[in-house]
């Protein structure tokens, strides 16, 4: 699943009882996460729900990073998937090149998630960012 094709999809859903249903389904998409990473060092700070990312590095001075999380909440762990669409596979510089708040106004979430549920969103953003960054500062 592709960011393109996550907002494509999005824009044939009429309502929003049909987006989030469809946010809960990439969610259940998701590969399964091991209950040995589901550890202090993986969770996202900021977070009300429970929510994990793991980052694995390439090699090279702007690796490609491949991040997998999860979550104990439906609507979360479809968010988790968003953004994995949107970060996972990409190079340390292109995830911080990316506009997160432009892809998920596209997708209208600024205006539908409980503040506590954005906040988290820019929490695992910031998470996702942070690593990126660092992955280049170690080189």
């Amino acid at each position: 699943m592709t960011i393109q094709s996550i907002i494509e999809d999005f824009s044939l859903l009429d309502d929003w009882e049909e987006r989030y249903r469809y946010v809960i389904e990439l969610g259940e998409a998701l590969p399964e996460f091991p209950q040995s990473e589901r550890t202090g060092e993986n969770k996202v700070p900021g977070c009300v729900s429970q929510v994990w990312l793991t980052t694995e590095y390439g090699k090279g001075d702007d690796p490609k990073i491949i991040f997998r999380g999860d979550s104990d909440a439906h609507i979360v762990r479809g968010l988790v998937a968003i953004l994995l669409a949107l970060y996972s596979g990409q190079n340390a510089s292109q995830i911080l090149d990316i506009d997160a708040e432009a892809v998920l106004r596209k997708l209208g979430l600024d205006e539908h998630l409980t503040p506590q549920r954005s906040n988290g969103l820019r929490s695992m953003v910031n998470r996702i960012r942070t690593d990126a960054h660092n992955s280049r500062q170690t080189v």
